[in-house]
């Protein structure tokens, strides 16, 4: 299966475009959050995206809630928090949200560690585990050297081993490329970025 997958749009139409385009190679496109900015647009992002043809997995982003998300979701488009789906012999997982809190302000959607965590035990199993957050210490820096990655999707990863860690939130560390154990982890950005997966 060769999957599209990226994040952190933020109203983007030039990024928009080059997605719908890409999506045309794909069998699968994932959005790992962030579609709007500051919790306004989620209607235009979803515009914007409008065209792509395949089935769309997604998870929110610290930008829009996860009932946001699902509101505003485009036919064919599967919201995740907290839950899981199969699809193409694979099991997907995913979770929405910045963990833990950024210091963003009232506006920006997030969940504690304690919370992730209890919403993550829930996943026994993942063969692409989608988060808008990255595990800790994985494409998780700023531009200050910071690591400010969650420590509870970092334990879901080492714990599940899935093929792929999706996730983006910080820009600052956007195409990294990483590795947990037997899973590829990637902070995804807004640029097209293609995966092979097999069942």
């Amino acid at each position: 299966m060769k999957i599209l997958a990226f994040s952190d749009l933020h109203l983007s139409a030039a990024h928009a475009a080059a997605l719908v385009a890409a999506s045309e190679q794909a069998d699968l496109v994932i959005g790992a959050g962030d579609f709007c900015n500051q919790r306004k647009g989620l209607d235009q992002a979803m515009a914007l995206l409008a065209d792509i043809a395949p089935p769309l997995i997604t998870v929110a982003g610290n930008a829009e809630s996860a009932a946001e998300m699902r509101a505003a979701a485009l036919p064919g488009m599967h919201v995740l928090h907290g839950e899981g789906m199969e699809f193409g012999g694979l099991h997907f997982f995913g979770l929405g949200g910045g963990i833990p809190a950024p210091p963003f302000g009232a506006w920006s959607y997030n969940l504690s560690e304690a919370e992730a965590e209890v919403l993550l035990a829930g996943c026994a199993r993942a063969d692409i585990l989608i988060c808008h957050s990255p595990p800790k210490g994985q494409g998780d820096a700023t531009s200050l050297g910071l690591s400010v990655g969650s420590t509870s999707i970092l334990q879901a990863v080492e714990r599940l081993q899935p093929q792929l860690a999706l996730f983006g939130h910080i820009h600052d560390s956007w195409g990294f490329r990483g590795q947990i154990g037997t899973t590829l982890t990637a902070n995804l950005g807004p640029e097209p970025n293609f995966f092979d997966v097999t069942p």
